[in-house]
């Protein structure tokens, strides 16, 4: 009786259900949902980003601080070789013509002789025409306004000028009325005027810009006429202060 050989029967592996070899298994991971080839997301450092910033802060930091020693070296240079000096002003006498108030109404006219002394020995001052107004001290009410011609003050040089101040019929309100009325009570009316201009500075063939400035002449003392009698003032304690006025936009230092 003979042995019976059976042939070996060759196992076949499961099939993918979509019928190809390289299908991936079920279910699929993140890696193949998201794509394994894809290179992770990563943020460039800020680094570079920041150093330039920085740098640049510093070299502006360092610019402006080495035009502002220039600057400073340069006025120190003027200073030394120049020594420019503000020119100064004196009043030296007020007559007072006609003063008269109404109701509504002031009247009146004033010469007023003031001097302008340039004490610097290289520096001339070029003037634009100055606007000369008179106010009372105490209330600050208007009572007049001239004019000064330009004129050029050369170095070393003192001139003086003679200014008619008036106000024709000049329409008050009620409150300055009654403040001027107040003032004219006492023995002595208390003035003050004002001298508004441009002046720009010459040295040699330099000019420089123009620059605002005022001159304020406070500590007048005088007395309003009595019939035909002029009023008289007392400047013997007047003091005139010059200040340069900055203008910035809209607004004036």
């Amino acid at each position: 009786m003979t042995d019976r050989v059976y042939p070996k029967s060759t196992a076949h592996p499961p099939q993918p259900l979509n019928g190809s070899a390289g299908a991936t298994a079920f279910p699929a991971t993140k890696a193949q949902l998201y794509g394994a080839t894809r290179p992770a997301y990563r943020p460039q450092p800020e680094r570079r980003r920041r150093s330039r910033c920085c740098s640049c802060c510093i070299w502006l930091t360092f610019l402006i601080l080495f035009l502002f020693v220039i600057v400073a070296l340069a006025g120190a240079i003027f200073y030394l070789l120049y020594r420019p000096h503000r020119p100064s002003f004196a009043v030296n006498s007020l007559r007072i013509s006609q003063f008269s108030v109404t109701s509504t109404k002031l009247t009146s006219k004033l010469d007023l002789s003031i001097t302008a002394r340039n004490p610097n020995k290289k520096l001339v001052f070029v003037y634009d025409p100055t606007t000369v107004s008179a106010a009372t001290s105490s209330s600050d009410v208007s009572i007049g306004t001239g004019t000064i011609p330009a004129f050029v003050h050369g170095t070393k040089n003192t001139t003086t000028f003679k200014v008619a101040i008036a106000s024709t019929s000049e329409t008050l309100d009620s409150s300055a009325i009654t403040a001027l009325k107040s003032d004219l009570k006492r023995k002595s009316l208390p003035l003050k005027f004002q001298l508004d201009t441009k002046v720009k500075v010459k040295v040699g063939g330099l000019k420089t810009t123009k620059v605002s400035i005022r001159v304020t002449c406070d500590g007048i003392k005088a007395t309003v006429p009595a019939g035909k009698s002029p009023g008289k003032a007392s400047t013997e304690n007047v003091k005139c202060e010059v200040d340069v006025r900055v203008k910035v936009w809209k607004w004036t230092f």
